[in-house]
């Protein structure tokens, strides 16, 4: 009879598992021949002291998985079994590969958050149940590759009122993530086009473009944003841009230069511009500035926007407005790809935005990041005195802060790193191959996650960081 041990203690896991178990380990390891009979169901029981159901469940999960096949009114037999060429090693997790907890900051100047403190989770725990009880039935089957229609109909009104970006709901595609709709327009782009993006600017753009086999240039970004004489002797025919806040720079692109973009796109067939508009629901100073989409008439601009700064990046919804030209081109090469977003959080943004609870939370979350900003802005001079500069402060979530100081970027970052608090540089953004010559140092001052009693302490620990030894 087999040599099989069972242990009847709590945490032991049931007795058929231990059974399925120990036969397949044997059988792994050669005890168990090929073609050799198992015992009857009753004998294994009545031998193991168990129920005839432990070792039926047992048998019967071992069939499943290819270890044991049964001859009628024969019993039960090994299955014949390749032995594995592998031999095996001490497992040993390569050390680059071990995933580094990210450290509980003190306080955060990341540009990369938003205040998840504020966020009306009851209202949009409601809208959930709304959507769940108003439109359950679209989630037993899969949705349209473009998305929820109902939510792509009041993305078109909404970002139409407040962004002055004219399209239709078909013309919308959502999707998990603006990288995603990036490796969608790769995708459905002219497979000869060279990408052009701002440098500095957003690296994770420009090495997903690389990654997807797309050539792809820095442009430099001067004072009013991409160079349109520079862009004309790449050779690009289609440019990435962030005008309503420029990322990192925070610059906001003056309507000289979005014509200047516009003209260069209208000049061949086949030129388009990409308008991200990452954080445009926030500016401090005078009106909102309309989207670039909505100065052009010849249908040349992809309009890219993101739920990830105005709600919560953990929604995971960002959409793309297509020209009708690549709408075709999409319908025609990539419509078979499935949507990626979670259709309950598509319908339940519906509910929020249709409600109005979107435009009310937009509504306070500016006026609390006016205040913050204010705050921090008031807070940095107070301490730093003459000894910086700030730009890119009128609108977004993020600003810079150029330090006269002796100490490098680098020091400072790892003097940051030693105290908890979390600083990003300008590094991040470098996109060519040379940096620059080491000048002032110039580090992102995001301010999302700030709360007003943390002003003063963030910014002690900032001065600390930048100017003192000890």
């Amino acid at each position: 009879m087999l040599s099989i041990q069972l242990t009847r203690s709590v945490n032991s896991g049931p007795l058929y598992k231990q059974i399925y178990q120990a036969l397949k380990q044997q059988i792994l390891e050669g005890i168990l021949a090929e073609h050799d009979q198992l015992p009857s169901k009753r004998e294994l029981a009545d031998y193991l002291h168990v129920s005839m159901n432990s070792v039926i469940s047992a048998y019967q999960q071992l069939i499943a998985e290819g270890y044991v096949y049964t001859k009628e009114r024969r019993g039960y037999f090994v299955e014949a079994l390749d032995a594995f060429i592998a031999v095996p090693e001490e497992e040993i997790f390569p050390e680059e590969l071990i995933e580094k907890r990210s450290p509980a900051y003190l306080f955060s100047f990341s540009h990369m958050n938003a205040d998840a403190s504020l966020f009306p989770f009851r209202a949009w725990q409601h809208c959930e149940q709304q959507a769940l009880r108003h439109y359950a039935a679209s989630l037993d089957n899969l949705e349209h590759p473009q998305g929820q229609w109902l939510l792509r109909e009041e993305i078109a009104r909404t970002i139409g009122r407040t962004r002055g970006v004219r399209c239709r709901p078909e013309q919308i595609v959502l999707g998990a993530s603006t990288q995603w709709l990036f490796d969608l327009l790769a995708m459905i782009c002219d497979k000869h086009a060279l990408f052009a993006v701002e440098h500095p600017g957003y690296q994770r753009i420009y090495q997903q473009l690389h990654a997807s086999g797309r050539p792809v240039l820095p442009i430099t970004v001067d004072y009013k944003g991409m160079s349109p004489q520079e862009l004309e002797e790449s050779g690009a025919s289609i440019a990435v841009v962030t005008p309503s806040h420029q990322m990192p720079t925070g610059l906001i692109m003056p309507v000289s230069r979005r014509i200047q973009l516009l003209n260069w796109s209208y000049k061949e067939e086949g030129r388009y511009i990409v308008e991200d508009d990452y954080d445009a629901e926030f500016k401090y100073e005078g009106d909102p500035i309309p989207a670039l989409h909505s100065l052009d008439d010849l249908k040349r601009v992809i309009y890219v926007g993101t739920f990830s700064k105005s709600l919560l990046p953990g929604l995971r919804l960002s959409y793309m407005v297509l020209p009708p030209a690549l709408l075709a081109v999409y319908k025609h090469h990539a419509s078979h790809l499935m949507q990626t977003s979670s259709s309950l959080i598509q319908l339940a943004l519906y509910v929020f935005i249709k409600s109005g609870e979107y435009q009310k939370h937009i509504k306070r979350m500016s006026k609390h990041y006016k205040t913050i900003r204010a705050e921090l802005i008031e807070a940095l001079h107070d301490k730093f005195g003459s000894s910086i500069s700030i730009t890119g402060e009128k609108a977004g979530l993020h600003f810079l802060m150029e330090i006269n100081t002796p100490r490098p970027t680098g020091a400072i970052l790892e003097k940051a790193k030693e105290h908890r608090l979390e600083l990003y540089g300008m590094d991040r953004f470098w996109l060519k191959e040379t940096t620059p010559a080491e000048g002032r140092p110039v580090i992102i001052i995001g301010f999302a996650r700030l709360r007003s009693q943390d002003i003063a302490s963030a910014v002690s620990l900032l001065h600390h960081c930048c100017f003192d030894k000890a």
